[in-house]
């Protein structure tokens, strides 16, 4: 909700929000319906952190401090279209991967659904909108986040410590997460770039959309993963590889559009 109020809605950021969030949903129909692809993402720990950004906290600083301030809401867009898959369906995968039940249990989608915090978020602005109350709530709204959003990095650097003590197997990725990690810096971003260009986007909005797509995995894999205690150090590696690795892929990438 201060998120969304501090950057407000045009059809920009709803374009950009409806590019991630859409691109992701084919993608995860593709991974689990061609088994030949599913066999390199075995589960939805890989999966998620092969599709979902650290955009948050990387990939709107880094768009806010290289790129003009009218591609804000192309950044600010993908980011809600990724965080809203993130939390909508999240949950909803990786209970399933402790309870194997049936992919189509629509109860339990719809449970999950109207649960999720992005849903209560979207829910909560229209009201607010609404209601005329933007302007008095932004800045209220927007203190509790920044609370959240420090929690949220102590729990992922307390992920990340506990797997650098262990400096020998660091870098000893399994498969599955070397595909996450292709998927995440390249691949994802590659197909972005093409949907931009079938769309006929601007360069300087398609370099908003393709780093905000080739940004490492996102702190929301790891609290999903402790939420549920499904493959907590898997998701912990692939963020601290992905963010190693776009140390030189983002630049590149930036390099490369910025001409």
């Amino acid at each position: 909700m201060g998120l969304l109020l501090k950057s407000g809605i045009n059809i920009d950021l709803i374009i950009s929000a409806l590019i991630s969030f859409i691109t992701i949903i084919f993608l995860m129909i593709v991974i689990n319906g061609i088994l030949p692809i599913k066999k390199y993402f075995p589960n939805y720990t890989l999966q998620l952190g092969g599709l979902i950004g650290n955009t948050s906290f990387l990939g709107i600083p880094i768009a806010i401090a290289i790129l003009p301030t009218n591609t804000i809401n192309f950044t600010i867009g993908f980011d809600l279209g990724t965080t809203f898959f993130a939390w909508l369906f999240g949950p909803f995968l990786l209970q399933r991967a402790n309870d194997k039940s049936s992919l189509l249990n629509f109860k339990r989608i719809s449970t999950s659904i109207s649960n999720s915090p992005a849903t209560k978020g979207i829910i909560g602005v229209l009201i607010i909108y609404l209601l005329n109350l933007e302007e008095v709530l932004d800045n209220i709204l927007w203190v509790p986040a920044k609370f959240v959003i420090f929690l949220a990095i102590v729990v992922v650097g307390t992920r990340l410590g506990s797997i650098t003590k262990n400096k020998n197997k660091l870098f000893d990725l399994e498969k599955g997460s070397k595909s996450s990690i292709l998927l995440k810096l390249f691949i994802f971003p590659a197909i972005i770039l093409f949907q931009c260009k079938l769309m006929s986007l601007s360069q300087i909005e398609t370099t908003a959309l393709v780093l905000q797509a080739a940004t490492p995995s996102a702190i929301s894999t790891i609290l999903m993963a402790e939420a549920y205690k499904v493959n907590q150090d898997i998701a912990a590696k692939i963020l601290f590889a992905t963010t190693i690795i776009s140390i030189l892929t983002i630049p590149l990438i930036a390099t490369l559009f910025l001409k």
